[in-house]
C-alpha cells in the first residue's frame, strides 16, 4: 500500500494532543468533586459505571480520528491486471561490434534469428515492434501483430558504428506512445511543456521493452537517464547482454563501422580500442553489465546474459511476456473514511446510551 498524499499524516499529532486534553479534563473533574459525609451513599445513588463504559467512547472517537486522517493521505494499492493490450519493443544494437564472428553466423543475424523465432511463438494479438540503435535510434517497425511484416523488418536490419543505448530505450518509448495514449513519449530538456508526471511507484504499463547490446553505451543520452524516464511511465525494460567474453569484430574494409573505425568510451576516451588494423586482427567488445542491471532494476524488469544463439533463445522464451499484466491504482480513501464514520457514529450511540443527557 502506499499513500499518495503522506503529508496529511502530521495531523496525527492531534492524538496525542487530543489524550493529554482528556486526560487533564478527568483531573480537573476530581478536583471539584463535592464532598460528602457517606460516600456509601452516593455509591449507592449513582448508576454502576465501568472504566470500560466510561473511556470507550472517546477511544473509538481517537481511532475514527485516526481513520478519517488515514482517508485524507490517499491510501492507494497497486492492483495486477492480466491484459490482452500489450506492446513489445525489441530494441536491438546494430553496432559495428554486432559484425562479431563469436556466435555464428555473427552476433546480428543470431539475434535476428532469436528474434523471429520469438515473435513465432506469440499469440496473433500481440504486439510488436522493432527499435535500432548505433549512432543513433530509429523506429525500424512500428508496433504490430502482423508476423511477416515483422519478419521483414527483422532482415532489413544494416549495422552502423557507435552504441547509443539510451537513446534506444527512449525511442521505444516513442514507439509505445504511438498505440498507448497511457505512455507519454520521451522527454528533453527544452521541449515545450513540462515534464510528464511520473506514475506513482509500483504502477506498470501493460508494455515491456527488451533491449539486446553487445558493448557498452559511447554515444547520445546516458542510459540511466534514459531508463529513469522509462520508470517514470512505468515501462518495464529487460535488458540482454549477448555476446562472449573472447569476441572480437573481424577487420571488414566494406562493412559498416568496419577498417579504421574507432568507438569512444563513455568518458570520451577511445574505450573501444581501434576498429581493426589488418595485422591486428580486431579488437574486443566488453559488455556494461552493471549499467544493463541498473537499467532492469531501475524500471522493474530484469537482466538476461546470453553468450550463445541457443541461449540467447532461451533467454526470449523465459521473457515474463506469456502473461504481461498491467497495474492499476486503487485508492482506499473511501474505505478509511466509512470505517472513520462508523466509529464516530458508534462513539456517539455509547455515549449517549451509557451517559444519557439530563
Amino acid at each position: 500500500m502506499d499513500l499518495l498524499w503522506p503529508g496529511f499524516l502530521y495531523l496525527l499529532v492531534l492524538i496525542p494532543l487530543l489524550i493529554g486534553i482528556y486526560a487533564w479534563v478527568l483531573r480537573r473533574r476530581r478536583r471539584f468533586t463535592l464532598r460528602y459525609s457517606s460516600l456509601a451513599l452516593i455509591r449507592d445513588a449513582q448508576p454502576r459505571r465501568t472504566g470500560l463504559r466510561r473511556h470507550l467512547p472517546f477511544a473509538l472517537f481517537l481511532l475514527a480520528l485516526a481513520s478519517l486522517i488515514a482517508a485524507l493521505s490517499r491510501p492507494a494499492a497497486v492492483l495486477s491486471l492480466p491484459t490482452n493490450e500489450a506492446t513489445i519493443i525489441f530494441a536491438i544494437d546494430v553496432s559495428g561490434s554486432m559484425r562479431s564472428r563469436d556466435i555464428p553466423p555473427n552476433r546480428l543475424e543470431a539475434a535476428e534469428n532469436a528474434a523471429l523465432t520469438f515473435i513465432q511463438h506469440q499469440k496473433a494479438t500481440t504486439q510488436i515492434g522493432l527499435v535500432a540503435f548505433s549512432t543513433f535510434a530509429e523506429v525500424v517497425q512500428t508496433p504490430t501483430p502482423d508476423q511477416g511484416t515483422l519478419q521483414s523488418a527483422i532482415e532489413s536490419l544494416t549495422l552502423g558504428r557507435r552504441t547509443a543505448i539510451g537513446s534506444g530505450i527512449l525511442k521505444s518509448l516513442d514507439a509505445i506512445a504511438q498505440v498507448d495514449p497511457t505512455v507519454a513519449p520521451s522527454y528533453n530538456e527544452g521541449d515545450p511543456g513540462p515534464a510528464p508526471t511520473p506514475v506513482p511507484k509500483g504502477d506498470y504499463a501493460p508494455d515491456i521493452i527488451v533491449l539486446l547490446t553487445d558493448g557498452v553505451s559511447n554515444y547520445g543520452p546516458l542510459p540511466l537517464d534514459a531508463a529513469r524516464q522509462a520508470a517514470d511511465r512505468g515501462v518495464r525494460v529487460y535488458t540482454i547482454g549477448f555476446g562472449t567474453p573472447n569476441g572480437s569484430i573481424p577487420f571488414d574494409n566494406g562493412g559498416a563501422g568496419g577498417g579504421f573505425g574507432f568507438n569512444p568510451g563513455p568518458q570520451g576516451g577511445f574505450g573501444q580500442g581501434f576498429g581493426g588494423f589488418g595485422g591486428f586482427g580486431g579488437f574486443r567488445a566488453g559488455i556494461d553489465v552493471t549499467t544493463l542491471k541498473q537499467i532492469a532494476s531501475m524500471t522493474g524488469g530484469q537482466y538476461y546474459a546470453a553468450s550463445s544463439a541457443s541461449e540467447l533463445e532461451n533467454v526470449f522464451q523465459s521473457l515474463p511476456t506469456y502473461l504481461i499484466t498491467k497495474h492499476e491504482i486503487l485508492e482506499l480513501s473511501v474505505a478509511f473514511a466509512a470505517f472513520g464514520a462508523a466509529l464516530v457514529l458508534a462513539a456517539i450511540l455509547l455515549s449517549l446510551r451509557w451517559n444519557p443527557l439530563p
